[in-house]
């Protein structure tokens, strides 16, 4: 058996389950094809061969059903299994160490990209009137063909007013109007495999209803099932729109600095390493990293933060965020087909196209209830005449209205209409979803085990005290970030930055060298200078029993403490620490009030993480290695819990694995987006609560729906058997109920009361 090949594709012109229903089994039926998804809400189709399909015969047989077909990229390997919730990158787990520093991630390797390729050539083949609903409505085929079945309509009931006589053949002339395309697409569906869609049942319905001398109810009922796709597209186009849309806030072009020269150049033209110009006010053209400049950067476009964010050099900012009130010199570190807001447009695209279980389950139903319902339509049309002496006409009427009754196209998109629409409103606000599986699986949970470094705190040390031991605090701080000039060490930058934040002009010092464990020494103003470990800082001269004290109540509460001796006096101190998240209090709290089991697994050393642990009140377990952490998750699963486990997406990938839900913390970089079945892009701890508020209200959104499909037809089978409703209230029901499915699902997009 060879190698899995997977192949993409773009899939316009799909609005309802009826269109990914046929094209999955007709698909599914080449040779060669080991597995299909399609996903209605993205337009997209993957297809998984073994490399001996006939990929033209696919695209024909596809352009056949009447969709237009757009190849996305080259053939590449299939993954190893699809997205689910236990689906991990498990080469992740050789990157695992034992401590909880948040690590950056290479940029340098490579993606497989996707580009759009020709088409096949064979849009509207066969007649097929599903267009794409980007434009107005009435542009489109479908909206066309709707508008001309309406006014053939209209012009049968004028010729049948003043010929009453001709009234029949107007009527069938109408509804042949829009019946022909409809009956073309129900022969192409049943030849590839779909006998019972939507287009059979109302080509059934609108024959038998001119057979028994209904061809004006015919004409009505072909047309309100026009306007009802014609809906249903809108619709579908809108919750398409919403996640494509992220895709208009990347600038069309750039200003590129090369030779000591800026000129203006398409923005997909930008290559990885080079320099961009980004002036105050505009849009960031690229991924980068900051070279020179600082300024205030709104990523409300990307992640939801209402709150611009300061950025200055070395940090990362993404392709469509707003540029603040200074011009910056960017390093681009991703090429516009792989940035940030593409690669979430993938992923959505590609969880939208992975089923969650109660999907799964509604379409092993559907596969029985379509027959099951052409078989009752038929008992209904045929027993009462046969038995009981009833009238032929009256109960072939009845039995063509539950034809149409019981399609399940509301039932069968009452699930991936709101899951999609949950995972596109989730992207907007920068929480990322592996598939309708994951989201599933985030309701349930009720218990979270949370990485310390870089996932409750902001993962790199800040100054949080400057003791005064015979200095004042500003000349502390000042010889401090002299001897620390140039160094790279997180302590040295935690202090450098505390200096530039509170406006210290910092001296040059002289003759530095660092002592190895034990500190830094060198000349400032032509004064010796030490600062190190407080051990050291004994070893050259005494300190207070006071001082002692000062600093192991420092030690007590997790900071690390530097001590700073100027000539042969003690000056005084700098204690720094890994600070909580400024929301990480107010997250935890919101998980606790939803009755979420919490606890802290970290591979710091317990002191540091009980005091961080103790000012959250979270339940701590420390010094942790990776094997412990997953060990920990596994003793919650097995007390009946449902774990979701949230870490950087590197240091924890073991525990991320075993977890039901592994949730990766990280500003858009290639591990949050890739390691984990779910990212949060902005690194909000509150946004843990929020991803599994999300799940529960698309849960109950999909209660609804399922309730709306099931219910709307229920009454309209009681009303057409007892003689209340006809045809057009049964395509009603049918139509009616999509629609107020998907519209009932789109409410999702909303942001929370």
């Amino acid at each position: 058996m060879g190698e899995t090949i997977e192949k993409r594709y773009r899939v316009d012109g799909m609005d309802c389950a009826s269109c990914a229903a046929k094209i999955d089994t007709a698909v599914r039926r080449m040779p060669g094809v080991e597995d299909v998804s399609v996903s209605v809400t993205s337009g997209t189709m993957t297809v998984r061969h073994d490399g001996s399909s006939d990929l033209v015969a696919i695209e024909k047989k596809v352009g056949g059903l009447g969709y237009s077909v757009t190849q996305l990229g080259g053939a590449a390997k299939a993954a190893p299994h699809a997205h689910g919730a236990h689906d991990h990158d498990d080469g992740a787990c050789c990157h695992a160490h034992h401590h909880d520093h948040a690590q950056q991630p290479d940029h340098t390797h490579e993606h497989e990209h996707e580009h759009p390729a020709e088409t096949s050539g064979i849009e509207g083949l066969h007649g097929h009137d599903h267009a794409p609903t980007t434009g107005p409505w009435w542009q489109s085929r479908k909206g066309r063909l709707t508008i001309f079945s309406g006014a053939a309509l209209v012009a049968a009931y004028a010729v049948g007013h003043l010929v009453p006589s001709i009234a029949t053949y107007a009527f069938v002339a109408a509804m042949l109007v829009g019946l022909i395309p409809i009956a073309r697409r129900a022969v192409m569906a049943a030849l590839a495999g779909t006998p019972f869609s939507i287009e059979m049942l109302m080509t059934i319905a609108a024959v038998g209803a001119v057979v028994i001398d209904a061809g004006e109810e015919a004409a009505a009922v072909v047309f309100l099932f026009l306007v009802g796709e014609l809906l249903e597209g809108v619709a579908a186009g809108k919750a398409r729109a919403s996640i494509q849309s992220l895709t208009t806030l990347v600038p069309k072009s750039a200003l590129l600095e090369m030779n000591g020269v800026t000129r203006e150049v398409p923005a997909e033209t930008l290559a990885v390493g080079s320099t961009i110009l980004v002036r105050p006010g505009d849009r960031i053209s690229a991924d980068g990293t900051i070279l020179s400049g600082e300024s205030a950067i709104d990523e409300a476009p990307l992640t939801g933060e209402s709150t611009p964010v300061r950025k200055g050099q070395g940090d990362t900012v993404f392709a469509g965020t707003v540029n603040g009130d200074a011009a910056l010199r960017v390093t681009v570190t991703a090429a516009a087909a792989d940035n940030t807001i593409a690669r979430v447009v993938r992923l959505v695209e590609e969880a939208q196209e992975s089923k969650a279980p109660t999907e799964r389950f509604i379409d092993r139903f559907s596969r029985y209830y379509t027959p099951g319902v052409v078989a009752v339509a038929a008992l209904v049309a045929v027993l009462p005449p046969l038995l009981a002496g009833g009238a032929w006409d009256l109960w072939i009427y009845k039995g063509l209205a539950i034809l149409l009754i019981g399609c399940p196209c509301a039932l069968v998109i009452s699930t991936p209409a709101a899951i999609a629409a949950s995972l596109s409103a989730g992207a907007r606000r920068g929480l990322l979803l592996k598939g309708g599986a994951v989201l599933e699986t985030l309701g349930k949970v009720n218990a979270v085990a949370l990485d310390k470094t870089g996932t409750l705190t902001e993962g790199r040390p800040k100054v949080t005290d400057v003791l005064s031991f015979g200095r004042s605090e500003a000349e502390v701080l000042t010889y401090a970030a002299a001897l620390e000039t140039g160094s790279s060490h997180p302590l040295a930058l935690a202090i450098l930055a505390r200096a530039a934040a509170d406006g210290i002009r910092i001296p040059a010092a002289t003759d530095a060298k660092a002592l190895g464990g034990k500190g830094v020494t060198g000349t400032v103003d032509g004064t010796p200078v030490f600062f190190g470990s407080p051990k050291a800082a004994g070893e050259r001269v005494s300190l207070s029993a006071e001082q002692t004290s000062r600093i192991a109540a420092l030690n007590d509460a997790g900071k690390t403490v530097s001590v700073l001796i100027v000539g042969d006096a003690l000056a005084g101190a700098v204690a720094m620490r890994d600070e909580p998240r400024e929301d990480a209090k107010s997250g935890l709290r919101a998980l606790t009030d939803a009755g979420v089991k919490i606890v802290m697994l970290t591979g710091d050393n317990r002191r540091t993480a009980q005091a961080i642990g103790e000012e959250l009140g979270i339940e701590v377990r420390a010094e942790l290695m990776p094997e412990d952490k997953q060990r920990i998750v596994g003793e919650l699963q097995r007390q009946g819990l449902t774990v979701a486990k949230v870490g950087d997406g590197i240091n924890d990938a073991p525990a991320l694995a075993a977890a039901d839900v592994g949730i990766a913390m990280g500003g858009g970089t290639d591990v949050a987006l890739e390691t984990a079945d779910a990212a949060i892009l902005h690194g909000h701890v509150g946004d843990v609560a929020a991803m599994i508020a999300l799940s529960k209200r698309t849960m109950r959104n999909i209660a609804q729906n399922i309730t709306i499909a099931l219910g709307l037809k229920a009454v309209f089978l009681v009303t057409t058997i007892a003689g209340i409703t006809g045809l057009w209230p049964a395509i009603l029901a049918d139509t009616g109920a999509t629609v107020l499915v998907t519209i009932n699902a789109l409410r999702l997009l909303a942001p929370p009361r």
